[in-house]
């Protein structure tokens, strides 16, 4: 049986312009000016520098047809489905925070490699195989492909029918290039061709035959068993891990990479200055351009507004094209201004909840901190928050970090007060670097530590936070 009813209900929907505003919240300082260049080149409306018109009447105050402005606010939207795990954890490996300097290198590894090819007498055929082999060579220095397989490439990518024990042969003459080690399938076999070329000393002769026969157990460091095997002692081990450790694991990290980014760093959103104890923030806006309406087009939209009735069908057509692309650069240059408004709101919310930290960079007085901290400060959603601290960087006197390095969780101490997770992990670390190499402490004594100094967590948990520091177990700590 039909039957036919009227409900009512509310519905909250994203408008384009508030997407547009959403989707440039999360984009970083770097990435920003190209997303504006390519605004500018799909919209013609869209023009670069000041508005010559500034001074004038504003005519970009036109209405729609309807009488309406569709001027919106970040206010306007939530996302029930899009808000993420606010609990944020530390994802750094506990070095120290740094500046990262921009590194250049004249020649790349590819390019240092086909130059001493190019010096070799071979074959045509040979050539293409060698060449091809130098091409799947990664950055690191490491031919990570089987001869196998590089076999059935060449095949099927140059039509050239090579046998595996040529493609072999080639690698051999390629593993003999510099630096040492390139070449190599894996880190045993780069470790053993440093070793091969060196002069053949008793030591190194031992060492050859340490990685060869006994590679698992030196990885897990399991050195009892090796002195036993290998019928040595303590001092002759000793030496020859020395001799392993002035090896170097990738021999194309000196070089520069072959891909586009030849230059690699971070580029702060931010800028805080402590002048005297008074905290000046401000954004990095030096490389984003100005913004204004093509007044051509505004022009082009009024005209119409005011004499709709003599238009031809064509001239409508042109004008509401024209009006389509006025409005989105109307919508464009607001959806920036908004991003800038709400990114200093929302570092600004950060920098007074973490003052103290931020006057003197001292990691004990920084404040357990989730996202609902700010949001609740700033009036922003969750989701917000988390696309601004999303891959933004503030650049402090103390060094470069990103937004989600303040974003820590609490633990209560004994006495019930609340202290940051990153507090215990750096006591972790203190204790890990302290510590007696030749017996490190296990995560139990770990544990131990932290109850001596109030802070009762489960063992799982210093296991947890130590991998996020990236420390290995004790066993692997070890050192002889």
């Amino acid at each position: 049986m039909l039957r036919q009813t009227l409900t009512q209900k509310m519905q909250q929907k994203l408008s384009p312009q508030q997407i547009q505003l959403v989707k440039l919240l999360e984009v970083p300082a770097l990435e920003m000016n190209e997303r504006i260049m390519r605004e500018v080149d799909e919209n013609p409306a869209l023009e670069l520098g000041e508005d010559p018109h500034a001074s004038e009447e504003n005519d970009m105050s036109f209405e729609d047809e309807g009488g309406n402005n569709d001027d919106f606010s970040l206010d306007d939207y939530a996302s029930d489905d899009d808000i993420p795990d606010y609990r944020f954890q530390l994802s750094g490996n506990g070095v120290e925070h740094r500046e990262r300097v921009l590194v250049s290198s004249n020649i790349s590894l590819h390019d240092f490699l086909q130059e001493q090819l190019d010096l070799q007498e071979m074959e045509p055929i040979e050539s293409q195989v060698a060449n091809f082999i130098v091409g799947s060579i990664d950055d690191d220095g490491y031919l990570r492909r089987s001869p196998e397989s590089i076999s059935d490439d060449l095949a099927i990518q140059l039509c050239l029918d090579v046998s595996v024990h040529k493609v072999r042969e080639m690698i051999c003459i390629i593993q003999s290039f510099d630096p040492p080690g390139v070449g190599a399938a894996d880190l045993q076999e780069c470790l053993l061709l440093q070793l091969r070329r060196k002069n053949q000393t008793p030591l190194v002769k031992n060492t050859v035959r340490l990685l060869e026969q006994f590679f698992d157990e030196f990885t897990k460091k399991h050195y009892d068993a090796i002195i036993k095997r290998m019928e040595c002692g303590m001092d002759e081990l000793k030496e020859m891990i020395q001799e392993i450790v002035k090896l170097n694991p990738k021999p194309g990290s000196v070089y520069g990479s072959t891909m586009e980014e030849t230059m690699e760093g971070v580029t702060p959103d931010f800028f805080l200055e402590n002048t005297d104890g008074i905290l000046q923030l401000s954004m990095n806006n030096s490389s984003l351009p100005e913004l204004h309406i093509s007044h051509g087009y505004v022009g082009m939209v009024n005209d119409y507004n005011s004499n709709v009735k003599n238009q031809t069908r064509e001239a409508r057509e042109a004008i509401l094209f024209a009006k389509q692309k006025v409005d989105s650069a109307k919508w464009f240059i607001e959806a920036v201004r908004q991003r800038q408004e709400t990114l200093m709101c929302t570092m600004q919310a950060i920098i007074d909840y973490q003052y103290d930290y931020f006057l003197d960079g001292d990691e004990k007085n920084l404040k357990p901190m989730i996202l609902k901290d700010i949001a609740e400060k700033t009036g922003y959603d969750i989701s917000t928050i988390s696309r601004v601290s999303s891959s933004k960087y503030i650049q402090t006197e103390f060094g470069i970090y990103p937004l989600k390095y303040f974003f820590t969780e609490a633990m209560q101490m004994d006495s019930g007060e609340e202290v940051s997770v990153l507090e215990i992990k750096n006591i972790l670390r203190e204790s890990v670097n302290s510590e007696d190499k030749d017996k490190p402490l296990t995560d139990e004594q770990l544990c131990d530590i932290l109850a001596n100094k109030g802070y009762v967590i489960a063992r799982r948990t210093v296991a947890k936070y130590r991998d996020q520091l990236d420390i290995p177990v004790a066993r692997l700590r070890r050192e002889i």
